[in-house]
């Protein structure tokens, strides 16, 4: 009798401790969840800053373009690119709606 009673004393601590490693990891889970959640949205404001960055840096250059009265056929290919682009954000904006 002895020997089963040690037996199920130690089949039970090992289910304890297996229990507790199962509650520990599903709190991980969910603080790395949380964590890729959050970097998720930083990442999608980073990307959003850089955009309005990247247009305005675009602006900028076609200005200077136009304050240097550069060649008209220029201005025409910036505006273009602008437009593509502009185009481009609107396609991707419609796809995720």
């Amino acid at each position: 009798m002895l020997d089963y009673e040690t037996i199920l004393t130690g089949v039970e601590f090992k289910v304890r401790q297996l229990i507790n490693e199962n509650i520990s990891l599903k709190k991980q889970i969910w603080r790395l969840t949380e964590e890729k959640e959050n970097l998720q949205e930083e990442l999608k404001n980073k990307t959003s800053e850089y955009n309005r960055e990247k247009e305005q840096n675009n602006i900028v250059k076609l200005r200077n373009t136009l304050i240097q009265k550069g060649d008209s056929t220029e201005i025409k290919l910036r505006i273009n690119q602008m437009i593509r682009s502009i185009d481009k954000c609107l396609d991707l904006l419609n796809r995720h709606e």
